[in-house]
């Protein structure tokens, strides 16, 4: 049996890919929600790891909650009212969680759907690449139901309230390049072409001194709902730490000697 989700490291990047060729990558199941988590607490612990990258095998990104589960009312989808929101709880609504906490910049490499909780996986990164083919669609209405994994949250973040609002209350789909239009993405290439465009991103941030990255996206990360205030006493004492590190001054060094820096992560 394939692992639902695959991991690799390709020197300080680490790619992840979404493995369920017979769910479309759904990733509403406790196999995939527990990987997926293990995994993003797995690259925290890791220094070595600058930047992630996330795509989908096959033709999917990910078509988000299993339909045949939905059906079935199996899995997270099973029991009371009251059993299906502590199931929520329990499986899916941990993916956002746990990638709203990973301390690195992730790409979203979407290689083509990205439907209900697999648009909403995309949004939860920091930077989205889409095929030629891909596709993105808040498609809950469509089965009667809300964003239960957050979207309602990521989504107007990314595109705006007013987008937001028309792809979640239409539920239809957007394609790669009204998502470039929207912002939603900030490149389309070809179907062939996309694992390596997201790599050259990905080798771009990899380049800067790692304590330096994870620091600037804790603070990006607190601007979403602090005060100008709280945040700029965060810059500061982030700022001292990250002014004592030997990888700031190798910078300094190799800007004056006209160099290419050699950053260690200290």
């Amino acid at each position: 049996m394939s692992k639902p989700v695959l991991f690799e490291k390709q020197g300080h990047v680490a790619i992840i890919t979404l493995n369920k060729h017979e769910t479309r990558n759904a990733i509403s199941e406790d196999i995939m929600v527990d990987a997926i988590v293990e995994i993003c607490a797995d690259i925290n612990a890791d220094q070595g790891v600058r930047v992630v990258v996330l795509t989908g095998a096959g033709s999917a990104f990910s078509s988000g909650g299993n339909v045949k589960d939905m059906q079935d009312k199996t899995g997270m989808f099973a029991g009371s009212a009251t059993e299906i929101r502590d199931g929520y709880r329990r499986g899916i609504q941990r993916i956002p969680l746990a990638l709203d906490a990973l301390e690195v910049p992730i790409i979203a490499a979407v290689n083509g759907a990205a439907i209900g909780a697999g648009c909403d996986l995309a949004m939860m990164c920091d930077m989205r690449i889409a095929s030629e083919k891909a596709f993105f669609a808040e498609s809950f209405v469509k089965v009667g139901l809300i964003p239960g994994d957050g979207g309602a949250w990521f989504l107007p973040r990314v595109i705006g309230q007013a987008r937001a609002n028309e792809m979640s209350y239409t539920g239809e789909p957007v394609n790669a390049e009204t998502a470039l239009a929207w912002g939603m993405v900030s490149e389309v290439v070809a179907a062939d072409d996309l694992l390596a465009a997201a790599m050259k991103l990905a080798q771009r941030v990899a380049a800067n001194p790692p304590h330096a990255l994870r620091m600037t996206k804790r603070l990006l990360k607190e601007s979403n709902h602090a005060s100008l205030a709280s945040l700029l006493e965060a810059s500061a004492s982030l700022q001292a730490v990250a002014h004592k590190t030997r990888d700031h001054a190798e910078a300094v060094d190799a800007i004056i000697a006209k160099r290419p820096p050699q950053f260690i992560g200290e």
